[in-house]
C-alpha cells in the first residue's frame, strides 16, 4: 500500500503559525445582541464575502530616501462597503492585517469582522502582506522577488506595517472618510501585526484585535520546549494509548530502517524515513492548532475536534498492534477526512496559499524557538539550537538571523510593565490547545489590553465564521470581544463629538 495526499507546506526552518448605514452606537451595556453573530449550519464550505479586489500602487522601501526607494508594486487589498454605514456617519472601518500567504484565503477564513460588520456599519478591508499572493514586488515577477537576498530584504514585519498604514490613510482619503476610526484585527502572524500595529501607529488605528499571537516567542522569554510541550498535552490529554503509540513510533520508524530491508519497506509504503517523519509531524502539529469545536477546512478539511478523532483511529482495536496501520489511520484524519484523496505524496512541497517567503522571515527577523522536545514530549528529545538555524539560513539564503531585532522594534521583555502606562486598547486571544498560546500574552496587562483565554480554544477560533454548533465558551468570547470593540468606538466618538 503507498500512502499517497498533499503535504500542506514544507517544513523548512520554522512551521507556519506557523487566525452598518445611519450608524448610530449606543452606549455599551453587558448584554451582547444575539444578532450580531450569525449562526450558520455546519459545512465544511466556507462562507465567501463578495469582496471588490483592488489594487494600490506601494512604496518598496518606506525608510529610505535614495532614488531607488521610490521603487513602486502593486499591493493588493480586497474591500466590502455592503455594511458600511458611510463615510458621512463616520461609520468604521475593520482592518485585517494580512498574513503569510493570499488575502483572499484569510479573507474566506476569517468571517468573525463579516458577522459582526452589519452591528457597527463597518467598512471591511483585507490587505494583502507584500510578497505574498498577488502583491509580488519587481514587476509582480515572483522569481525575480525571490531570488536574493538583495531582493527578499524588502520583506520586512516594518515595511509590511508602513504599507498598511500607507494604505489606509490614502483610501480614507479618497473616502472623504477622515473620521471614520480604524480597528485592526489579525490571527496568527496576521495577529502580531496587528498588536504591533496598534502600538506604532496608534495614530491610525483606535485599537487592535491580536488572536493567537505570539508575540512573546522570541528571545529567551517563552521556552523552546513550549510549542512541542501543548502538543503533547493535546494528545496525552485525550489518551494515554494514543499519546505512547505517537512517541515511540519515531524510533519504530528509525528501527524499521535500520533493519535488513527496512528501507526498501519504507520506500515502497512510504518513499523514506524522513519523508514518513515530516509527513507524520506535519499532520500531528497542524492537527493541534487547528482542534477547532466544529468541523472546518482552514487547513485541510477536517472534523470538530479532530485530535479526538487521531487519537480514536489510534486506539481502535481495529487496527491490531500494527504502528504504521495505527499512524496512517490517525494521519487520514488530517490528510484525508474528505475521502477524496487516493494517494498521498509525501515529497509533495507544493505551496498552495503562497507561503514560500516565510522561509526567508523565518531566517531573518522571525526567530522564533519551537523545536525542544523534553523526554515526556510526544516527539522524539530534542534541544532548541540557534546555530543550526543560523547555518541552514547562511546556507539558504547568505543572510544571518537577527534574532534580537523583533523584541528591539516592538519590545517584549517585561511587557506587562511596559504596556501598562503605555499601550492601549489592544484585545489578546489565546486558546491554551493552540501550540503557539505559550507565546501569547495571557494575562491582562491594563484595563484597556486585555488577555482572554479559552482553555479549549485552538488557533484564532475567535475568528473563525460562527456556527450554530459553536460551544457556549466561544461564543461568549466573541461576545466580550464585541463589547470591547463597541467600547472603544464609543469613547471614540465621544472624544470626537462631546454631544455624543
Amino acid at each position: 500500500m503507498r500512502i499517497m495526499a498533499t503535504r500542506f507546506i514544507s517544513l523548512l526552518f520554522s512551521l507556519l503559525f506557523l487566525l452598518y448605514s445611519g450608524i448610530s452606537f449606543a452606549k455599551p451595556t453587558p448584554s451582547f445582541p444575539s444578532s450580531i453573530i450569525r449562526p450558520e449550519k455546519i459545512s465544511l464550505s466556507t462562507p465567501t464575502e463578495p469582496y471588490q479586489e483592488k489594487f494600490f500602487t506601494q512604496v518598496l522601501d518606506h525608510y529610505t530616501f535614495r532614488p531607488q526607494s521610490y521603487k513602486t508594486f502593486q499591493q493588493r487589498y480586497l474591500i466590502s462597503e455592503k455594511y458600511w454605514g458611510g463615510a458621512e456617519k463616520n461609520a468604521p472601518i475593520f482592518l485585517y492585517t494580512g498574513n503569510e500567504g493570499d488575502i483572499d484565503w484569510f479573507a474566506q477564513n476569517t468571517g468573525f469582522i463579516v458577522d459582526i460588520a452589519p452591528h457597527f456599519k463597518a467598512l471591511l478591508v483585507f490587505i494583502e502582506h507584500r510578497f505574498y499572493g498577488k502583491s509580488m514586488p519587481f514587476g509582480g515577477n515572483k522569481d525575480v522577488a525571490y531570488s536574493n537576498s538583495s531582493t527578499l530584504g524588502y520583506l520586512t514585519s516594518t515595511q509590511a506595517l508602513a504599507d498598511y498604514a500607507t494604505l489606509i490613510i490614502d483610501l480614507k482619503k479618497n473616502l472623504s472618510a477622515a473620521d471614520s476610526p480604524v480597528v485592526v484585527f489579525g490571527g496568527s502572524y496576521g495577529g502580531m501585526l496587528a498588536a504591533w500595529f496598534r502600538l506604532k501607529y496608534p495614530h491610525v488605528a483606535i485599537g487592535a484585535l491580536a488572536s493567537s499571537s505570539p508575540i512573546l516567542n522570541f528571545e529567551n522569554i517563552t521556552s523552546p520546549y513550549s510549542f512541542n510541550n501543548i502538543i503533547t498535552q493535546d494528545f496525552r490529554g485525550e489518551s494515554e494509548d494514543c499519546y505512547r503509540v505517537i512517541k515511540r513510533s519515531w524510533q519504530e520508524i528509525e528501527d524499521t530502517a535500520s533493519k535488513p530491508g527496512g528501507l526498501d519497506l519504507l520506500r515502497n509504503n512510504y518513499i523514506s524515513a524522513s519523508s514518513l517523519h515530516n509527513w507524520l509531524y506535519t499532520a500531528w502539529v497542524y492537527t493541534a492548532m487547528t482542534d477547532y469545536p466544529t468541523p472546518s477546512n482552514f487547513l485541510s478539511p477536517m472534523p470538530a475536534y479532530p485530535v479526538k478523532e487521531m487519537c480514536k483511529a489510534i486506539d481502535d482495536p481495529k487496527t491490531g498492534n500494527n504502528t504504521f496501520t495505527k499512524l496512517y489511520g490517525a494521519a487520514s484524519v488530517y490528510y484525508n477526512y474528505s475521502g477524496t484523496a487516493t494517494c498521498f505524496d509525501l515529497d509533495d512541497d507544493s505551496d498552495p496559499h503562497g507561503l514560500g517567503g516565510w522561509s526567508w522571515q523565518a531566517c531573518t527577523e522571525m526567530i522564533m524557538p519551537t523545536s525542544g522536545n523534553n523526554e515526556d514530549s510526544i516527539f522524539t528529545a530534542s534541544k532548541w539550537n540557534y546555530d543550526d538555524r543560523a547555518a541552514s539560513c547562511e546556507a539558504y539564503f547568505g543572510v544571518e538571523p537577527r534574532p534580537s531585532w523583533i523584541t528591539t522594534e516592538f519590545g517584549g521583555h517585561d511587557i506587562k510593565r511596559v504596556l501598562k502606562r503605555f499601550g492601549s486598547n489592544i484585545i489578546f486571544f489565546n486558546g491554551l490547545r493552540d501550540p503557539w498560546s505559550g507565546g501569547g500574552v495571557l494575562e491582562n496587562i491594563s484595563s484597556s489590553i486585555v488577555a482572554i483565554v479559552a482553555k479549549q480554544g485552538a488557533h484564532h477560533v475567535d475568528l473563525r465564521f460562527a456556527t450554530s454548533e459553536d460551544p457556549k465558551w466561544l461564543q461568549d468570547v466573541r461576545k466580550r470581544e464585541v463589547n470591547i470593540i463597541a467600547k472603544w468606538l464609543s469613547e471614540y466618538y465621544e472624544d470626537l463629538d462631546p454631544a455624543y
